[in-house]
């Protein structure tokens, strides 16, 4: 097993590559290419991904740590079982990738394309959903207690029984999800009601 330690990589193709079992901390990956590699069980602590692709790459069961994913995309990608705590993946597409089992902790997932995702019954509490795409994304008996949802697009999504109760709502478009069941505490009540044009009083 490698450990690659305060590393930094410009450019630099990995594609097809098998880097499974890698322990990396604090590097720094910038325009990097990762397309279909296998990065199963590696672990990944206070590094630093920015504008990488990881389309069609193999994630199983790596564990990433206070990292940062900006704007990298994950199209088509294999995460299942994979945990991101406290990481921050703005900006980040996992169009049509297969989020089975993940784990998430925390984090910044603003501006992120989780469209269609199944995130049913995760414990997303505090986490930044800002402005993020979750249209048509599953997201039944989910925590999202005091996490911000600003302005992020719930579109036809599933809220069934999901946990909204002290979370920023604040522009989220919620009108055509489906929140049967979902906890709410009054504010958020109110601002929901208003949202649907009824006068509260």
């Amino acid at each position: 097993m490698a450990t690659k330690v305060e590393e930094e990589f410009v450019d630099k193709n990995f594609d097809g590559q098998d880097i499974s079992g890698e322990e990396y901390e604090s590097c720094v990956f910038t325009r990097c290419s990762f397309i279909g590699s296998d990065i199963s069980e590696s672990k990944i602590n206070k590094c630093s991904f920015e504008e990488c692709n990881f389309d069609q790459s193999r994630m199983n069961a790596a564990i990433a740590v206070s990292s940062s994913f900006a704007n990298c995309t994950f199209t088509h990608a294999y995460l299942f079982l994979a945990q991101f705590t406290q990481c921050r993946l703005i900006g980040a597409s996992f169009a049509n990738a297969d989020m089975t089992g993940i784990s998430i902790l925390g984090g910044d997932w603003s501006w992120s394309n989780l469209r269609y995702q199944n995130l049913a019954e995760l414990d997303l509490q505090g986490i930044k959903l800002i402005e993020s795409d979750l249209y048509g994304s599953d997201l039944t008996k989910a925590n999202l207690r005091d996490s911000d949802l600003t302005k992020a697009d719930f579109s036809t999504a599933k809220l069934i029984e999901t946990d909204l109760r002290g979370a920023k709502l604040n522009g989220a478009l919620l009108q055509t999800a489906n929140l049967k069941g979902a906890r709410m505490d009054t504010s958020q009540a109110i601002y929901f009601a208003q949202s649907h044009g009824i006068i509260v009083e």
